[in-house]
């Protein structure tokens, strides 16, 4: 089959969360497994952009509402990332430093939908499948099926993925006349709470649905952010395919992020070292079980509630652990993380921004990954962190319950709480901190943890499985 992706992130080009990751390794994997992969993102300028040549494949002319614009699509030219990758430009809207934040992202992410299903429209065959993420491509299913131009293409089927149903791509009904003519007998089907709602209308036009794992798509029925019973009418269409990590990219034995390299035979030694750069460069002292938080600092991620849990667990736990986070968000919660910083006793740090090389070392030499999500749809830091020994400390939700089960179950390996609220963390990282004074309970864990298998193989086996399915009904 030939698959075309279709997304705002792919890493390494442009990366913003999971998105980003696993748009940058389904495709390779599905490839590897026999099938043309192919991605088409917006032409961020990206230092990969920069670096890496490209050939101009096709020039387009279209229009958003009254804008009549140009489009140009590129292709990297040596298949470096294992896949073909396009970058589609539309200059004044796609030109830009950062994936999203700007006023404009409504048109911008339209604009880009419209000119992806356009060059489609121009390919001398047609691919069997179009599998489109998130709300940044939600339209297209809807433009397939109902816009006069491309009605030639209602055929192909449409798969979306949802990897984050908070976001949903909203527009006020002003904006209908940026989507290319229509049949306007089916405005429900832009129609969500009287809006036009992106991700509504690719999970009613699509010709399947799934969600990143089981149980998000369990979750998204009664918590969705408005789409409750939207998910539920069409559950019917929707299934969870958990997502894998590229184990090529995260491996403690070959990771070009990290110096001292090692692997399950020589894991003790190896994280030891990577603990010692880290408690070197934070003045954090290496006696002490490592707790980090990797993410961003936002609601979703529980991270408003860390200043208040580091403080709690310093105080009625003791200063038995350090902490060490990475990542930015909410000016409010950074300003608090900074504070912490002078109340140390070579016990907490924070290092505010995105830094892929600390991320691997953190990884690497940290004790515990520290997770309290209230949305969590996958996860991938606990799997990354597992892969390097790293236990996580995760809230009871989504893919984070899919993949972590508590050590004080039957086989279980992680520690897990229920709630994302200051008492259950502190809790849940005491348990952690005894965890890490029985030294054979850790080794267990941790040689357990390492073999764990979250590679895409098996994802990638059910994808192509669902796309058979409706290649086959077609």
């Amino acid at each position: 089959m030939e698959i075309l992706h279709v997304s705002a992130e792919c890493y390494p080009v442009a990366k913003a969360g999971g998105l980003g990751d696993v748009v940058g390794a389904l495709p390779k994997y599905q490839q590897a497994s026999g099938h043309t992969a192919k991605v088409v993102m917006p032409m961020y300028r990206t230092k990969f952009l920069m670096d890496n040549e490209w050939d101009v494949v096709h020039k387009g002319y279209t229009n958003l509402g009254d804008w009549w614009f140009t489009y140009t699509v590129i292709k990297e030219r040596t298949n470096k990332l294992g896949f073909d990758l396009y970058l589609l430009d539309i200059n004044g809207l796609l030109d830009r430093d950062r994936i999203y934040g700007y006023s404009d992202d409504p048109q911008r992410f339209t604009a880009f939908q419209i000119s992806v299903v356009d060059w489609i429209s121009a390919w001398k065959h047609k691919p069997e499948i179009v599998h489109v993420h998130d709300h940044h491509a939600g339209l297209i299913p809807f433009m397939f099926r109902y816009c006069y131009r491309y009605k030639h293409l209602q055929n192909i089927p449409t798969i979306l993925t949802i990897h984050n149903a908070e976001y949903q791509g909203w527009m006020g009904w002003d904006k209908s006349n940026y989507i290319p003519a229509w049949d306007e007998w089916k405005s429900g089907m832009l129609e969500w709470n009287n809006t036009i709602n992106p991700l509504a209308s690719g999970i009613k036009c699509a010709w399947k649905v799934t969600t990143v794992s089981h149980s998000y798509l369990d979750e998204l029925k009664h918590n969705s952010n408005g789409l409750e019973a939207l998910f539920e009418y069409e559950k019917g269409k929707s299934s969870g395919i958990l997502n894998g990590i590229d184990t090529k990219v995260w491996d403690p034995a070959v990771d070009t992020y990290i110096q001292d390299h090692y692997s399950i035979e020589d894991y003790e030694e190896g994280k030891l070292r990577n603990k010692k750069i880290l408690c070197d460069r934070f003045d954090l002292q290496i006696d002490k079980p490592l707790i980090v938080f990797i993410g961003r600092l936002v609601g979703e991620k529980g991270a408003d509630l860390l200043p208040q849990a580091v403080g709690d667990s310093f105080y009625y736990i003791g200063r038995k652990m350090n902490f060490l986070i990475l990542g930015s968000g909410f000016p409010a919660v950074e300003a608090q993380l900074n504070g912490l910083q002078a109340l140390s006793r070579k016990d907490y740090s924070v290092y505010i921004g995105y830094n892929e090389t600390l991320s691997h070392i953190m990884y690497a030499g940290a004790d515990f990954i520290l997770m309290p999500s209230r949305v969590e749809p996958c996860g991938l830091n606990q799997m990354y962190a597992m892969r390097y020994g790293t236990i996580p400390i995760v809230r009871n939700t989504g893919g984070l319950r899919d993949t972590v089960i508590d050590f004080g179950d039957p086989g279980g390996y992680g520690v897990r709480f229920n709630n994302t609220i200051v008492g259950d963390i502190t809790q849940a990282i005491w348990r952690s901190v005894e965890l890490y004074q029985r030294k054979e309970k850790m080794k267990e864990i941790r040689e357990k943890i390492m073999q764990l298998d979250f590679s895409w193989e098996t994802s990638v086996k059910q994808y192509l499985s669902l796309y058979e399915s409706i290649v086959v009904q077609k």
